[in-house]
């Protein structure tokens, strides 16, 4: 027994051999492909953002604390808090609680992850709702310096006497959201310059 093979019709333009883009033609696409690849990756890091945060606000909603950056539980059962001084004690416990900057470095993957991007981002995000700047300085990278300072001013608005865990939440919940609407607001700009260049 033989197999039949069928073969499509040649449509003109189709076969990879016929097509010959002048190098402009190959600049712009291979252009445009970056962007889209580069456009696609900062909406993946945007919504990685907001589910860290709505991570982050769950733990403060099951344990928010004040003058510390974690709390475990110990053999015993007993909850230690934990900060610069203590901060290897906790090593392989589960967290009970954190501060508002420990629950986002804890949702994004605990101690060894605190200067990763996405942590870094996240903590960026929440500063930004936190004073109500402008959405084109979200979409800047800060100085070292200046992330220092806006980590340093997010643990003072945490450790204010009278906050309450629902702030602390809600900061979080709210910072989520503006991750996600800058998401969205990229992907309409994106779509825009696309309709407008055809």
């Amino acid at each position: 027994m033989t197999a039949a093979t069928i073969s499509a019709p040649k449509v003109a333009g189709t076969d990879l051999a016929e097509v010959h883009l002048s190098w402009r033609a190959r600049r712009r696409q291979t252009r445009e492909l970056q962007l889209r690849d580069q456009t696609s990756a900062r909406l993946a890091e945007l919504d990685h953002i907001g589910c860290l945060l709505n991570e982050a606000a769950d733990l403060v909603r099951l344990g928010w604390l004040q003058d510390s950056w974690f709390a475990y539980r110990d053999d015993t059962g007993c909850v230690r808090p934990v900060n610069a001084y203590n901060v290897k004690e906790m090593k392989g416990r589960p967290v009970v609680g954190a501060c508002l900057v420990g629950a986002v470095i804890q949702a994004g993957g605990g101690l060894p992850q605190v200067r990763s991007q996405v942590v870094q981002r996240a903590l960026d995000v929440t500063w930004h709702t936190l004073w109500n700047t402008s959405p084109d300085l979200v979409r800047s990278t800060p100085a070292p310096e200046i992330r220092t300072h806006h980590v340093q001013d997010l643990t003072r608005w945490n450790d204010h006497r009278g906050r309450t865990a629902g702030e602390a939440e809600d900061l979080l919940r709210r910072s989520a959201t503006a991750a996600r609407s800058e998401a969205q607001m990229r992907l309409r700009a994106v779509n825009d310059e696309a309709l407008a260049s055809r």
